[in-house]
C-alpha cells in the first residue's frame, strides 16, 4: 500500500469545503516547513453523509482525531470499538482507517506532516513517542472532562488557523505540542523519560531499522534484514550484546521483535491485499510456504488461510 498523498486528501475535502483542492492547500513558504490543517468532523459527516467508507491504507501525513459517537477504528492488524469517546494517533507508517457506526459523530481532527515540528524547540521526535508507535494501538478512550480538554485545544487551532496573525503557526505548533503531551499523559506508561543510555540508543536504532523495512507494497519487495544476526551486523554489535539489549529495554529478544513485527505486516497484507499466501511468504523472506504457515500458526493461532477468511 503506498501513502495516499495530501492532494488526494485535499480532492476529497474540496467540496466540504465549497473550494478547488489546490487553493485548501497551504502556499508555498508553508509547505516548506510542513503541513498543518484542522478540520471539525461533524462537518465532515454531514458533507460526506453519502461517501462510500473510507479506504484502508497509508497516509503521507501523521494525524490526531478526536472523537465522539459510536465508531470503529481498524488500525494496522487491531480493530477498536470506541462507544462514546476517544483521542486517537495515527503515524504515516501504518495503515487505518475510522468506520462511523452512527451519523451522530462529534469531535475534530488534525493533519501534519514531521516537517511542521522542525522549527520548534520542544524536543518532540514524533516515533518515539509511544502513542505513535506502530506496534500499539493508540486508540485511548477518554472521559468527559478529558475530552473537554482536548476539544478545547482542538478550538483553539481552529480559531487560529483562520486568523490574519503573523505568527499564527508557531501557535499552532505550540497547540500541537501540548495535544500531543496531552495524549501522550494518558497513554499508560512510564512517568519519566528513558534516559538517553547507550543501550538506549542501540534499541532505538533497533527499532529504527526493523519499522522502516515495511511497509511492502508489492509481492516483489522483500525483507532485507530478517534475523537477529542481520541486525547485528548491521548496527555493528555482537548478536547476544543486542539480545541483551532489546530483553533489558523491552523485555523481549530480538527474535521475538522481529517476528512480532514481521507476524502483524502478513496479517495486514492477509487482509488488505490479494497477494497469494506464496507471495507473502517469500516478501517477509521465509524459505517456503510451509515455514510461513507453521510461523503465522505460532504468532496468531490460525492458519493464513483462516485469518484471511
Amino acid at each position: 500500500m503506498k501513502a495516499i498523498p495530501l492532494e488526494e486528501l485535499y480532492t476529497k475535502l474540496a467540496p466540504v469545503a465549497g473550494a478547488a483542492a489546490d487553493t485548501l492547500l497551504p502556499p508555498g513558504p508553508q509547505r516548506e516547513v510542513g503541513h498543518f490543517n484542522v478540520f471539525n468532523v461533524a462537518d465532515l459527516m454531514l458533507a460526506n453523509r453519502n461517501r462510500p467508507p473510507m479506504t484502508f491504507d497509508r497516509r503521507a501525513f501523521y494525524k490526531i482525531s478526536l472523537i465522539r459517537g459510536r465508531s470503529r477504528v481498524e488500525y494496522a492488524d487491531q480493530v477498536v470499538d470506541v462507544e462514546q469517546r476517544a483521542l486517537w494517533f495515527v503515524t504515516h507508517r501504518v495503515p487505518y482507517r475510522w468506520l462511523p457506526q452512527d451519523a451522530a459523530q462529534a469531535g475534530y481532527f488534525c493533519i501534519f506532516t514531521d516537517e511542521f515540528l522542525l522549527p520548534t524547540k520542544a524536543g518532540v521526535v514524533l516515533d518515539e513517542l509511544p502513542v505513535f508507535q506502530p506496534g500499539g494501538c493508540p486508540v485511548l478512550a477518554v472521559t468527559d472532562d478529558e475530552y473537554a480538554v482536548a476539544e478545547a485545544i482542538f478550538e483553539k487551532m481552529a480559531r487560529e488557523i483562520s486568523s490574519n496573525y503573523a505568527y499564527k503557526y508557531d501557535l499552532l505548533r505550540a497547540y500541537l505540542v501540548e495535544l500531543i503531551h496531552f495524549g501522550q499523559k494518558l497513554q499508560p506508561g512510564p512517568a519519566v523519560a528513558p534516559t538517553h543510555s547507550a543501550s538506549a540508543r542501540v534499541a532505538a536504532l533497533f527499532a529504527e531499522l526493523l519499522e522502516r523495512q515495511f511497509p511492502l507494497e508489492n509481492p516483489q519487495q522483500q525483507l532485507r534484514l530478517r534475523t537477529a544476526n542481520d541486525y547485528a551486523a548491521q548496527l555493528a554489535v555482537h548478536v547476544n550484546h543486542l539480545n541483551r539489549v532489546l530483553k533489558e529495554t523491552t523485555g523481549h529478544t530480538t527474535t521475538a521483535l522481529i517476528g512480532s513485527r514481521v507476524a502483524q505486516e502478513a496479517k495486514i497484507l492477509l487482509k488488505q491485499t490479494n497477494w497469494t499466501v506464496s507471495e507473502i511468504a517469500n516478501s517477509l523472506g521465509f524459505a517456503d510456504v510451509a515455514h510461513f504457515c507453521n510461523f503465522f500458526k505460532r504468532q496468531a493461532g490460525l492458519t493464513p488461510g483462516d485469518f484471511r477468511e
